[in-house]
């Protein structure tokens, strides 16, 4: 390991040098020697700034963190006796969540002898699917789990959403 392929501050190559010259030739320029390719013969490495090349790997490292979309699961709890203003109020912050991105968990709780009638619960998440059908899509069916009976539901796709809400916008043009 004697020597190395040097490559310049702009991306040229500048050809095989012994390591100490090529180390001498990047403190001459004010940069570092680093190694970029230590798997290859002769071993290849670029003048560069190390210090200004690691600062822009953070920035966009911490860029990338701030783009990604972070998708929580709300969670949103119903009885199978709810009154219909309660159910339209639990409908409505459902949309809220569902709006802001998020997947919502919808759980009916059953007690006693509501047990008896797993049905009526599974009415009530089949109509909240039906009345959330043009803004969200069921991601897991319901199922009963001891006392409980969970349904998850997600936003629809932006792609789709934006179909929906034209298809909405010629119907009322056509009023």
């Amino acid at each position: 390991m004697s020597e190395c392929r040097l490559i310049a501050v702009d991306g040229t190559q500048m050809g095989v040098y012994p390591i100490e010259q090529a180390q001498r030739i990047a403190d001459e320029q004010g940069y570092d020697l680093v190694e970029i390719a230590p798997g290859a013969d002769p071993v290849v490495c670029r003048i560069m700034d190390y210090g200004k090349f690691k600062y822009d790997q953070a920035i966009k490292a911490k860029q990338a963190r701030k783009n990604q979309s972070k998708i929580e699961i709300k969670e949103m709890k119903f009885r199978p006796k709810i009154d219909v203003g309660d159910y339209t109020t639990k409908k409505k912050h459902v949309l809220r969540f569902l709006d802001a991105g998020n997947k919502v968990k919808i759980t009916i709780m059953f007690r006693g002898r509501e047990m008896a009638h797993p049905e009526q619960g599974l009415s009530i998440l089949e109509r909240l699917a039906d009345d959330l059908s043009d803004v969200a899509v069921i991601e897991s069916q319901p199922k009963m789990e001891g006392r409980n009976m969970h349904m998850l539901i997600a936003p629809l796709p932006a792609q789709a959403k934006k179909k929906g809400e034209q298809a909405k916008g010629e119907g009322k043009d056509n009023d």
